[in-house]
């Protein structure tokens, strides 16, 4: 079960997850964060880049914060 951190940045012209050296990740958002939108981005681009449902993505911390904790369970 992986817990990644992501440093997210919302409100962008397309969205995009990119992998860093130190095993984190960036995250740019087309949603911005109002009402869990950028979240809700966040959680389905995590699940796409592990292959898993969007069901096994949670964010365990940082949910208003730029820099955030996910959680990926095994499908």
């Amino acid at each position: 079960m992986p817990i990644v951190q992501v440093k997210v940045r919302p409100s962008r012209r397309e969205s995009s997850l990119q992998a860093l050296d130190d095993g984190s990740f960036i995250a740019t958002l087309k949603a911005s964060p109002v009402d869990g939108k950028a979240n809700a981005e966040l959680v389905a681009l995590v699940a796409r880049h592990y292959q898993v449902p969007r069901a096994a993505v949670t964010i365990k911390s940082g949910a208003s914060a730029r820099i955030k904790l996910v959680v990926v369970a095994p499908p």
